[in-house]
Parts: C-alpha cells; structure tokens; sequence
C-alpha cells in the first residue's frame, strides 16, 4: 500500500509508520515538524501544515490510503474555543476528503475517540451502537468528522474506517505534553513531581498499548471494511487512576507523590470500549497487559530521561 500519513510523526503516527514500513508498504508523513522523538527510517517527510490544502493535495498524489491521525485540539480544551475546533479539524477534513476524492484515494482510515464521542455512558463496556452524547467539542468534531466520512463514500464512493480509539500510551509520547496519563505521570514519577489528580481516583478509562494500535490501523487499511465502518479499538478492560498509579509505583519500584484536586465536568466516570467487533471483522484483538505495556513505558521514560533526547 501506498500510504500517506496525516499527522505521520506524532505519537501514534511514529508507530504506524513503523509497522508499515516494516510489513513493506510505502509511508508518507505529512506534518508540521519531523518529529520529536523518532525518525522512521524508510519513510518519507513531507512539512505541512494540516490546513493548507494546497501542499497535502501535492502530498496526496499517487496515494492509496490516507491515515488521518491530526488533531488541533485536545478533549480538555476544545470547549474553550470550540469555533475554532470546528474551523482547525472539521472543516479542514472536509477539505482533506475533497483533495482525496480529486487524488483517487481509495481509502481514509480516521482516528476517531471512544473516549469522547459517547459521553457519559449508559452502561459498560460500550458497543458502538451505544448513543453518541458527547460533552466536549472535540468529541462533537470527532463525530462529525465520522458523519463527513459517509457523506463522501455516499457521494464518491470514498472508502474509509473509523478507528474509536480509547486511550493509547507507550513510547514515544510527550511525557511533557498535556495528553496521556501513563507518560505524563511516569516521567513525574522519574523526576520526583507530585501528580495532580482530579477527584478521588475513581475515574476508570480503558488503556491500550500503542503497537497494538498501530496492528489495528493497518488491518483497517487491508481488510474489506464494507460491512462495517466504526471500530471500537480498545484493551476492553478497565483501570481506575487509583490502579494505574499503583502499577507505576511497581513498574518504577517508586511511590507516587499525589494530590487530589475538585473533579471536573468533562470526566465521564467510566469508559471501556466493547471490541468485539474489531475482533471478528478486523481479526484484531489486544494482547499486551497493562504491567508489561506500563513497564516498557518506564523504560523508554528512563533510557531519554523524560525524552530529552531527540
């Protein structure tokens, strides 16, 4: 496959690349910066902002498949300005699906959030036909990213799968950036920090190690998506923050410095992703368990000392 990745050097595009380029397919990273951690031998950069249209449709040309991993916002702050959440993310997909209908693309794969789109859940784990609530504008565009997606197969006959994704960590993502508990907190951990913890430690979320993300990003491209297009992508099991901090404690032979702050309105208590139909449709299932993923996470925090290292 010929594949061009949108937003390819981020954490999640680093390791698609990576299984890409190793299971022989063609990787184009289109990105604003070459990447902070990694560079994916055998795959090409191409700088780029995601809004300008112009240099992804020079990008796009002779692609086959476009993975759609960017994102201008983060689920904590897009109801702060959720206008331009609508203009950075869903009107500039909107523009991106055009340029892929001109190119010939035959397929977008599109991570979506299992975190955010369903809202506070009626019950657990979550199928993806359960009623789509969310409470933050990024869950809102993801949604309607989803809903442009058929428009243009309906349209023009433009392939696609969307990818609800719940909480990837693992290497590679910025233990100094303002997204991803497991990174954020271990590197607090390395450099004796208290962490900050909203509530009681109550709040459970479905954790899933990266590498398998990316197995699933691929099936997606590769398999026949045409009985259906929404893909719960998850662990399928729960972990509270309680026991999360507990497995960083043993992964780090450490004891985390916590404080408990008031909880916020965007914490829905609860989400954990059904995946079984990933698993009879994509042939994909989750594999590493938290303690050995979390334990190959303290590693690469401690080999780049919180990723100073480039």
């Amino acid at each position: 496959m010929r594949c061009l990745l949108l937003g390819g050097t981020g954490f999640m595009g680093t390791h698609l690349a990576e299984k890409l380029v190793a299971d022989g397919h063609e990787a184009r990273l289109f990105s604003r910066n070459p990447g902070k951690f990694h560079r994916v031998a055998g795959a090409e950069f191409v700088e780029g902002e995601f809004g300008n249209i112009g240099l992804f449709r020079e990008a796009v040309a002779g692609m086959e498949v476009v993975y759609h991993l960017a994102s201008a916002t983060l689920p904590k702050t897009s109801n702060d300005d959720p206008v331009y959440d609508v203009r950075s993310n869903l009107a500039d997909t909107v523009r991106m699906l055009e340029a892929c209908v001109e190119a010939g693309v035959g397929k977008v794969v599109f991570a979506s959030s299992g975190g955010t789109v369903y809202g506070p859940p009626e019950s657990v784990p979550i199928r993806e036909g359960h009623p789509t609530e969310p409470i933050s504008s990024y869950g809102i565009v993801k949604l309607a990213i989803e809903k442009y997606l058929g428009l243009f197969r309906h349209l023009h006959g433009l392939d696609y799968a969307a990818l609800r994704i719940s909480n990837p960590y693992g290497p590679f993502q910025d233990p100094a950036g303002q997204q991803g508990v497991v990174s954020v907190f271990l590197e607090k951990i390395r450099a004796g920090e208290t962490i900050s913890i909203w509530g009681d430690g109550g709040v459970v979320r479905d954790y899933l190690y990266v590498s398998e993300l990316a197995d699933a990003l691929v099936l997606a491209a590769e398999r026949d998506t045409t009985t259906s297009k929404i893909f719960n992508v998850g662990s399928g099991k729960g972990t509270s923050l309680s026991e999360m901090l507990s497995v960083m404690g043993e992964a780090s032979g450490r004891t985390p410095k916590v404080e408990y702050l008031p909880a916020r309105s965007l914490d829905v208590p609860a989400n954990i992703l059904d995946t079984e139909r990933a698993e009879r449709e994509l042939g994909w299932s989750a594999e590493v368990g938290l303690r050995e993923g979390v334990g190959r996470t303290w590693a690469w925090i401690e080999a780049t000392k919180g990723g100073s290292k480039v």
